[in-house]
């Protein structure tokens, strides 16, 4: 009896460890949210009959069922589950069964359907966090010597702060060496960062979008020469809930969504890259093809910001590590592509870099400056970076520890502010910076 109880303490310190007593292993968790039906996710320990119920917030008497789905060994016991009941601008409770019981939590399990704005009002306040580069202890797999994660508090923190989504900026787990050869340890590493503790009552009631970088993709620094890169895209699937992938119908994790009047487009910064060190013949991070969807698909975006998220750091002039100076030519056509279409109200959010700072890049008086939002890291190991030849860099936006970031675009339709506010894993604000929308347009078209 006694050894069973120290192997559940020490499980449970560990961060790995399901909900025996209900049988979940990790989440619940929500997905991506429209006006008419939102994603539910969850995993279970093994074979189980899952299924969610939910309730408009005002009206709890009228319940709602998502279809039954039995989990499998082979998917990791993963169960994702639409919610097709809802209206728009609603709130929902939802509850989740396994093998016909009601799990219970002492957190709010909850989601929201978009609201139906056009034509009618102007566009909602819009809360959502990002950050990037979770780290989750486990020691067996880690490296010797000190933990290189830490601070998981961090999700705590960005719960509390109940925003409408979370966009995950890559490097969401880090597979090690013993993960990246097969997908049994991909579905092992996946699912041993998603049970972690800490983070369970921010996925229950937060919807949740995310793109990928070279940890969670597969070995430090890989490229689309990964053999198991297919295999990556099917974890990734598996355990997030964006509402579409592969947009180029090629493969890779491609994708966007939209959130009231703005507009996000995901990119896959890993799946068609050249190796770092490979010169010998046309380099690229995104490929030609990619940035050309993606500049097709902001010019048919009326949103008064379209962020671009993207694994790497984009305007960073400092060519090291692995941003996106590295592919000098591939980053100039992107640009050039986007000032061509006049594209407007362009900003980029980007993770990797283990520090945070906001870039900013303005070629000529004749065009509006473009964004770099740097976001990192959340609990992997920190570092004061000063970014010593990053000519666009804002001095006094550059983070060290561990951060998150907390975005809010408010206003009426005509004149949308973005308030970025940078907190640490405490909460307490590093830096605050407000750009509007105005100030994103070509100066023939600002009012």
């Amino acid at each position: 009896m006694i050894k069973k109880l120290f192997l559940v303490v020490l499980l449970v310190v560990s961060g790995y460890v399901g909900f025996a007593q209900d049988k979940i292993q990790s989440g619940p968790m929500v997905g991506y949210s429209t006006m008419r039906e939102v994603l539910l996710w969850v995993q279970t320990t093994k074979a189980s009959e899952v299924h969610f119920e939910y309730f408009d917030q005002l009206n709890p008497k009228e319940r709602f069922k998502t279809d039954m789905y039995t989990t499998n060994k082979k998917d990791g016991f993963v169960a994702q589950l639409v919610a097709d009941k809802v209206l728009p601008g609603k709130k929902y409770t939802y509850e989740v069964y396994v093998n016909g019981k009601k799990v219970k939590r002492n957190y709010p399990m909850e989601f929201q359907s978009q609201t139906l704005w056009q034509w009618r009002t102007d566009p909602p306040e819009i809360n959502f966090a990002i950050g990037s580069c979770a780290y989750v202890n486990e020691t067996r797999f880690d490296r010797p010597g000190k933990p290189y994660g830490s601070s998981y508090e961090i999700f705590t923190t960005i719960h509390s702060k109940r925003p409408d989504f979370m966009l995950w900026l890559g490097d969401n787990t880090y597979l090690r060496e013993a993960d990246w050869s097969s997908r049994t340890g991909f579905l092992h590493r996946y699912t041993h960062t998603r049970s972690l503790k800490e983070l369970q009552p921010l996925l229950a009631s937060t919807h949740n979008y995310a793109i990928w970088d070279d940890h969670d993709f597969g070995p430090n620094d890989s490229d689309g020469s990964f053999p198991l890169k297919n295999t990556a895209v099917e974890m990734f699937k598996l355990f997030w809930g964006n509402p579409n992938y592969d947009a180029l119908g090629t493969g890779g994790i491609t994708g966007s969504f939209q959130w009231g009047d703005l507009d996000f487009f995901m990119l896959d910064n890993r799946y068609y890259r050249t190796a770092n060190r490979n010169f010998t013949g046309e380099r690229q991070m995104l490929g030609e093809e990619q940035i050309d969807w993606l500049i097709n698909a902001l010019s048919s975006s009326r949103a008064p910001f379209k962020f671009i998220a993207i694994g790497g750091q984009v305007l960073s002039s400092e060519a090291m590590h692995e941003n996106y100076a590295i592919f000098p030519k591939e980053r100039a056509y992107l640009i050039r592509k986007i000032r061509e279409a006049k594209i407007e109200g362009v900003i980029f959010l980007d993770g990797d870099r283990h520090h945070t700072a906001l870039s900013v890049m303005k070629e000529s008086s004749s065009v509006y400056p473009l964004y770099d939002l740097t976001c990192s890291p959340l609990t992997s190991g920190a570092h004061a970076s000063k970014e010593e030849f990053n000519n666009y860099k804002l001095e006094e936006t550059l983070v060290g520890e561990h951060n998150f970031g907390l975005l809010k675009v408010s206003g009426p339709r005509t004149d949308r502010v973005l308030t970025i506010q940078i907190l640490n894993k405490d909460g307490k604000e590093m830096w605050t910076k407000n750009i509007k929308a105005r100030d994103l347009k070509y100066k023939s078209r600002r009012r």
